[in-house]
């Protein structure tokens, strides 16, 4: 049978306490017990459906985190308080003194700058290589490597990662695979293709609102609970909880995504062909130049296609910059960080969400000043949105 994420988040259903059709929202730091024996038990880790405090766990965030264990299908899941709330934990409670991470060299300039700037704070060193190259990746690893980091599909490069590839490797040598899967929610699942564990910034597709911001880890129940150990569990001991009345907004986007992706990537598709069409230096997974196309669709879930994220080259800063202005006043979208809003949004990555990551190194990537990367939004007459777009290129002699 295929793998369905839609239909696992489909098929949750809860009632709220009064028998509404969303579940009650738990408006509480701390949670009473009836007996003292109850308490110390669940200090211990020992009593089920008891809640001690809102940074350990509530009611809200537990729906949340099932329903993203559903989508991901894994054993269950942890929210936080942002997406960099997710991957820290996950690579402190994975990695100690002395120990060593393979990351993919294309990631969010976030996870990048954690990885090469604050971690070896803890005696954690990262060697960042190119993870479409198997070899490569496998040469990387030491006997002190315990993770393999990558995105699904890399920000912003849209670099696609063999995951199944990927997971052969770390299962040889006895590590763990974590992959982001922000730029592919229900198209692509990790965890079917071998990941051990699968990071979410909710704050982009997964909410869809461009209101809040939050984060996922979804995996087995096992490392679940060691993340939330009073005792030495790093999602506990950080502290970047989710607040439960955010926690109840994204589970209510939530049902929603499987349309939204739809749009998303039907949206990108048609423009990301236009543009490539017009001679623009395009890049998208969906299109046949695209070095890992085939990959992508080796991978992919039937029906939400090749996501929502493109890049164009145009040149320059300059050109980059003049053309999102511009593109910013004829009302196609905003100048801004993130993704995943019902508008288009546009930014240069190099001077923005990768601007943690040296020029030079930028530069070895691939990543140019020229490169616009777009988060297609849910336009529903696609067509006109591209003969604005191609007038205000021409305006700028960009085409």
């Amino acid at each position: 049978m295929a793998f369905k994420p839609a239909n696992n988040i489909q098929d949750l259903q809860y009632f709220g306490e009064f028998g509404g059709v969303n579940p009650s929202i738990s408006d509480s730091s701390t949670y009473t017990f009836l007996s003292a024996k109850t308490m110390f038990d669940t200090f211990e880790g020992n009593a089920d459906g008891c809640y001690l405090y809102s940074r350990h766990s509530t009611p809200s965030n537990l729906y949340l985190g099932e329903a993203l264990a559903a989508m991901e299908g894994t054993e269950t899941a942890n929210v936080t308080a942002s997406g960099m709330g997710a991957i820290t934990p996950v690579i402190m409670q994975l990695c100690g003194a002395g120990d060593h991470v393979v990351s993919s060299r294309t990631i969010y300039g976030g996870t990048y700058a954690f990885l090469k700037n604050f971690a070896p704070r803890f005696n954690i060193k990262t060697s960042f290589v190119d993870i479409t190259k198997l070899d490569v990746v496998e040469a990387a690893i030491t006997p002190n490597t315990k993770v393999i980091y990558c995105e699904s599909v890399s920000n912003p490069l849209l670099e696609v990662a063999d995951i199944a590839g990927l997971a052969k490797i770390a299962k040889k040598h006895n590590l763990k695979l974590v992959v982001d899967n922000t730029f592919s929610p229900l198209s692509i699942s990790p965890i079917q293709l071998g990941a051990d564990m699968v990071i979410h910034s909710l704050t982009k597709f997964i909410n869809g609102s461009s209101d809040t911001v939050g984060g996922v880890v979804c995996g087995t129940q096992e490392f679940i609970n060691e993340l939330r150990s009073v005792n030495d569990g790093a999602c506990m001991l950080l502290g970047a909880t989710m607040d439960s009345l955010r926690a109840a907004s994204v589970l209510k986007n939530l049902r929603t995504l499987h349309i939204r992706m739809q749009q998303h990537s039907l949206n990108a598709t048609y423009l990301a062909e236009k543009f490539e069409g017009l001679g623009l230096k395009t890049v998208y997974p969906g299109l046949q130049s695209h070095p890992s196309h085939k990959l992508f669709k080796s991978m992919m879930n039937d029906k939400y296609g090749y996501g929502g994220m493109l890049t164009i080259d145009v040149g320059s800063l300059e050109k980059a910059n003049a053309l999102m202005e511009l593109m910013q006043e004829k009302n196609l979208g905003y100048l801004a960080v993130s993704l995943g809003f019902y508008k288009t949004l546009f930014s240069a990555p190099g001077s923005s969400t990768s601007s943690e990551i040296p020029e030079d190194e930028q530069k070895e990537m691939g990543l140019s000043d020229g490169l616009i990367r777009f988060s297609i939004g849910l336009d529903a007459d696609i067509e006109r949105t591209f003969k604005v777009m191609q007038d205000c290129m021409k305006e700028l002699n960009i085409l």
